[in-house]
């Protein structure tokens, strides 16, 4: 799941996956090396039980997901509304906010006005860990998301020969029910082109 997400979500995707044992993950951490951690640690798990293994993810879970080292692990990746250059998001929100990257290092943590805690470590470990993600990969993506360009999107997928499907209008946050059909539709027309 996402920032502000739960584990509750992936009672969505039930319906979706009738043959699948759908788990969803309460990760406890908020730095990418904490969480890729865990995440890795559960999709081990699940796979020293033979268990055969898609990753849904989305927007900062999807990061956490490519931090982990799963990409071996399992055999495909839905990622909805992937954020795919956190540093650019860190050095934007820096901007927005007046902080500047000295400043950051002298502190190592500052707390914005907006309530988020930009992090000297966090943006530091986004430029020495560059994504490393090798699984067939599916992106549904949102026209007006507001945290990853399309041209950053375009990139990505490129690059990590990922399928992405670009949902007009779309947001960040997949929420309403235009939104959310447009997603399950997206997953069955995925699942029958196998």
């Amino acid at each position: 799941h996402g920032k502000y997400g739960t584990p509750a979500e992936s009672e969505h995707y039930k319906p979706l996956f009738p043959d699948c044992r759908v788990i969803g993950l309460e990760y406890q951490a908020r730095l990418p090396w904490e969480t890729g951690k865990e995440i890795h640690e559960a999709v081990s798990h699940l796979k020293d039980e033979g268990e055969t293994i898609t990753i849904i993810a989305n927007s900062i879970g999807a990061y956490y997901c490519m931090c982990s080292g799963i990409d071996l692990l399992i055999q495909e990746a839905f990622f909805i509304s992937p954020v795919v250059d956190v540093e650019k998001l860190i050095e934007n929100l820096m901007k927005q906010e007046g902080v500047t990257e000295t400043e950051l290092k002298e502190k190592k943590t500052i707390r914005t006005a907006s309530g988020e805690e930009l992090s000297w470590d966090y943006l530091n470990y986004t430029r020495t860990n560059p994504i490393i993600w090798n699984a067939p990969t599916k992106i549904l993506y949102g026209s007006k998301d507001f945290l990853t360009s399309y041209e950053q999107m375009i990139a990505f997928s490129r690059m990590h020969s990922a399928e992405l499907t670009v949902m007009e209008d779309g947001e960040h946050w997949f929420h309403t029910e235009e939104q959310m059909r447009f997603l399950d539709e997206w997953i069955q027309g995925c699942r029958l082109g196998k």
